[in-house]
C-alpha cells in the first residue's frame, strides 16, 4: 500500500531521521578514532569496550591535552574498568612518543563529539516537544520488551500515533516489509522472501527482536528458542519482529498496553527496566505517573 503521511508526521520523521543520521557518524566517527589510536601505537581500544565511556573520555581528553605519563593517564579510569591499572600503563606506553599532529587530532574529535551529542540531546527534545500529545502512545510502545522510548518515538514517527493509515496488523506487516513473501506460479511457491517495505522501520523491528529474545523469561525469549532450532537464528529473529510489528499495530490502533505472558520475567530486571524508562520519560518533559507505568508493567 501507499502511505503518504500528513505534515505534522513529515516533520517527525524529519527530526527522528535526522538524529538516527547524527547517531550513524557518531559510530563512524569512534571507528575512526580507533584506528587513529591504533595508528599511533595505543592499544587503548582492546581493554576498554565503550572509548565514548566515562573512562575513555577522561583518557583521551588527557592525551589531547598532552599528557605523557602512562601512569597518569591510567589513573583517570574508573576503579570499576575490568582492565587492571598496569594492563592501561603497557597499553597507553607509546603515549611519550605519541606525535602532536594525533593530539591534535584526538582533540578535534572530542570537540565534534561533544557538538554531535549537543545536537542529539536539542533533537530529543524537539521530538518530545512534538509528541507530547501522544506522550500515551510513547509510554505504551516503551513498555513492550525491546523497545523503549527512543524507539517507540521513531515508530510513532512512521506509521502515526494510531497506526490510522493501516486496517490491520497485517496490513502494517506488509508495509514494514516483515512478513514472508508470496511468489507463486502454477500454485507452486517459488519464493518466500520478504517484500521490499519501509526500511527504516524494519531496522528498528530487527534491532527491537535482538533485544527482546534477550530479555529473559520473557515471550519472545520463549518463541525465539522454540522457533529457532526449526527455521534457524535469522529466520526465528524475523518471526520475533513480525510479532512485535503486529503488537506495535494493536498497541497504537486499539490503545491496549502490553501485557508479558512469559513464564517468569525476573522482578528484579522488570524494576530495573521500569526505573530506566520513567528516568528517560522525565528528562524529556513528560509528566509520568510512576505507580501506573510499573502497575501496567507488571501485568
Amino acid at each position: 500500500m501507499s502511505f503518504v503521511p500528513d505534515a505534522e508526521q513529515r516533520l517527525w520523521r524529519t527530526v527522528s531521521r535526522r538524529k538516527y543520521q547524527l547517531t550513524q557518524d557518531k559510530v563512524r566517527m569512534r571507528n575512526q578514532l580507533e584506528g587513529l589510536l591504533e595508528e599511533a601505537h595505543l592499544k587503548l581500544t582492546s581493554l576498554v569496550s565503550d572509548l565514548f565511556g566515562a573512562s575513555g573520555r577522561r583518557m583521551l581528553q588527557g592525551l589531547a591535552e598532552g599528557e605523557t605519563d602512562p601512569a597518569a593517564l591510567a589513573a583517570l579510569a574508573d576503579h570499576r574498568l575490568r582492565a587492571t591499572q598496569e594492563q592501561l600503563r603497557d597499553a597507553l606506553g607509546a603515549c611519550a612518543q605519541m606525535h602532536p599532529v594525533y593530539r591534535e587530532l584526538v582533540k578535534m574529535s572530542l570537540a565534534e563529539l561533544k557538538l554531535m551529542e549537543e545536537q542529539i540531546d536539542k533533537l530529543d527534545q524537539q521530538m518530545a516537544e512534538l509528541l507530547k500529545g501522544h506522550q500515551g502512545a510513547v509510554q505504551r510502545l516503551a513498555e513492550v520488551p525491546g523497545l523503549g522510548v527512543d524507539s517507540a518515538q521513531q515508530i510513532i514517527a512512521q506509521v502515526g500515533a494510531a497506526a490510522a493509515a493501516f486496517e490491520s496488523a497485517k496490513n502494517l506487516a506488509s508495509w514494514v516489509g516483515i512478513c514472508p513473501g508470496r511468489e507463486e506460479s502454477a500454485e507452486e511457491s517459488q519464493s518466500d522472501r520478504c517484500p521490499k517495505g519501509n526500511r527504516t522501520l524494519r531496522r528498528i523491528l530487527n534491532q527491537a527482536a535482538h533485544a527482546a529474545v534477550r530479555y529473559q523469561g520473557s515471550i519472545f525469549e520463549l518463541t525465539f528458542h522454540r522457533l529457532a532450532p526449526r527455521l534457524g537464528y535469522q529466520k526465528a529473529i524475523c518471526a520475533i519482529a513480525h510479532r512485535q510489528c503486529n503488537l506495535i499495530w494493536l498497541i497504537l490502533h486499539q490503545g491496549v498496553r502490553y501485557e508479558e505472558r512469559g513464564p517468569a520475567v525476573r522482578a528484579k530486571s522488570q524494576k530495573r527496566r521500569v526505573a530506566r524508562m520513567i528516568k528517560e520519560l522525565r528528562s524529556l518533559g513528560y509528566q509520568v505517573d510512576a505507580a501506573q507505568l510499573a502497575a501496567g508493567s507488571a501485568r
